[in-house]
């Protein structure tokens, strides 16, 4: 999308990382999520690529005044090092939003690892804030609430949120979708999935080994939830070069919405 007119909306989300785990051609699956007021980074990978992904996104550092961590998995949680870091080296506040143990971890490493006189920003200048399900809270005009995403691995929180036009967008984090969820999803006008492959390439990537979905999987649960636009992420990284064009039309093969297939910097508008 034009900058132009990405300037005109009032929420967009700027997709900074597409990848699983494991993936070394695009970052880590993280994403800003820009309203009127205040700035939400949701995870931020697995290392200091983060800074470099904020940086050819055009986005500072000291903007984002909100994080919130799914789960305490390598390529979520340590690049919110990075972001805690910047936050305490260059005193700028940012606020953290994440269940205990996420937390804990957060503060624990930084604690160890950064020059105390850094680490003692943690609490004051650096603010943790512990979320239980279905707990929610404000980044500037949008409300968010939490859910636990019932995680067969390790315990997971999704959210939805609400913009101030009165549009959801719903993140479903990076499992397998829980009926128990149902509620946050529904008829959502966005809705945000992982999918880790493409179906006719699940005996390649296993991704039901892995717990993970596929495209097929992902599409069939947005047409089932009557959601208005899908996004796809969260992915191998091996058919880059394709991703694009095959994911969107295993989608569109089962769901009637809008698919969108991002690659990492991409700026999504989600309304003006």
């Amino acid at each position: 999308m034009n900058d132009i007119k990405m300037q005109q909306a009032y929420y967009y989300t700027t997709i900074l990382g597409t990848g699983n785990a494991l993936a070394t051609q695009c970052y880590n699956t993280c994403f800003t999520l820009h309203g009127k007021e205040g700035l939400l980074l949701v995870d931020a990978g697995g290392g200091n690529g983060i800074l470099t992904q904020l940086e050819r996104a055009a986005i500072r550092r000291e903007d984002i005044s909100d994080l919130f961590v799914t789960h305490a998995h390598t390529d979520h949680l340590l690049g919110c090092i990075w972001i805690m870091r910047m936050a305490l080296q260059f005193r700028y506040p940012l606020r953290v939003w994440s269940h205990r143990k996420v937390l804990d971890l957060l503060t624990a490493i930084c604690r160890q690892i950064l020059p105390p006189k850094e680490a003692e920003g943690i609490g004051s200048l650096v603010t943790m804030h512990c979320l239980e399900d279905g707990d929610s809270f404000d980044v500037g005009d949008i409300r968010l609430q939490c859910f636990d995403i019932h995680s067969t691995k390790e315990r997971q929180f999704g959210f939805a949120a609400t913009l101030s036009d009165g549009q959801r967008m719903c993140c479903l984090g990076d499992e397998p979708f829980s009926p128990l969820c149902r509620q946050y999803a529904v008829g959502a006008d966005w809705l945000m999935s992982e999918a880790f492959c493409l179906y006719e390439d699940r005996d390649r990537f296993e991704p039901y080994e892995k717990h993970h979905s596929t495209v097929l999987d992902a599409a069939r649960l947005a047409e089932e939830l009557g959601v208005r636009n899908l996004i796809l992420y969260h992915t191998e990284d091996r058919t880059l070069a394709t991703r694009r064009e095959r994911y969107t039309v295993e989608a569109k093969s089962v769901y009637h919405g809008n698919v969108v297939v991002s690659d990492d910097l991409e700026q999504i508008c989600l309304s003006y």
